[in-house]
């Protein structure tokens, strides 16, 4: 069985403008790799609604699912679940089930739940709610596109809780090794034994160190037995 695919898709002005720095694409790249499932393209887009929708709409159509990070707060920027809901073409309301959570959660703390607030109910038809066990206000699973918060650590919060439903593939496994060699002295018999193991990943990454150049060359794949066999062939090639 070939392993699921994704895509994330970060939505924000401040990551374009360089105010915020993107680490929710990081976190969840590292946990579909983990899961099996094959992270195969991240896009950022600004607060646009028409620049949404397209990115949206063509990534639901590419990949098994989307992530989307960003957009779902309280303030008039945060148009994600209007873009979404326009985007599958489905109206959006506020939901009597995310209501009441929020409901909840501001009458504990003792504040007022006005309007601003109440935007964060707003759900497409059909929409799942998905948990937010850090500050309630819920993200939503809308056919294969999963909304969630920008604020990193709600958002690893809300991976966290999809996840496990959702259908992986074989472990997704890597070895590396460090050559003390730049990548123009490497590349033939890299790409020669790349050429031999048609069915793993393998990717050069030159770094400079104390004015010394080399390369971490590195292979993935999900059989373990390829792996080895391919790193053993690596190891008499550059060890």
């Amino acid at each position: 069985m070939s392993n699921p695919t994704a895509a994330m898709l970060v939505i924000g002005d401040e990551i374009l403008s360089g105010r915020t720095r993107d680490t929710n694409t990081n976190h969840l790249a590292q946990a579909l790799t983990a899961r099996g499932i094959r992270l195969m393209e991240a896009r950022v887009v600004a607060d646009d609604q028409p620049a949404i929708i397209a990115a949206v709409n063509a990534l639901r159509g590419a990949w098994d699912h989307v992530f989307t990070s960003g957009g779902i707060g309280p303030t008039h920027d945060d148009i994600t679940a209007d873009a979404i809901a326009a985007a599958f073409g489905v109206a959006i309301t506020h939901r009597a089930d995310a209501m009441a959570l929020l409901q909840a959660h501001y009458d504990r703390a003792g504040l007022p739940f006005n309007a601003a607030r109440q935007r964060m109910a707003r759900i497409p038809d059909g929409a799942t709610l998905i948990d937010n066990p850090v500050s309630t206000a819920p993200g939503f699973t809308l056919g294969n596109v999963h909304v969630m918060a920008g604020v990193p650590r709600i958002f690893e919060a809300m991976v966290a809780g999809v996840l496990p439903a959702l259908t992986g593939g074989d472990p997704l496994l890597s070895q590396s090794l460090r050559v003390n060699r730049g990548e123009g002295e490497i590349a033939g018999p890299f790409g020669a034994l790349a050429a031999d193991f048609p069915d793993l990943s393998m990717g050069s990454y030159p770094f400079t160190l104390n004015g010394a150049h080399g390369t971490h060359l590195v292979i993935r794949g999900t059989d373990a037995t390829r792996l080895n066999s391919a790193m053993a062939r690596l190891q008499d090639l550059f060890g």
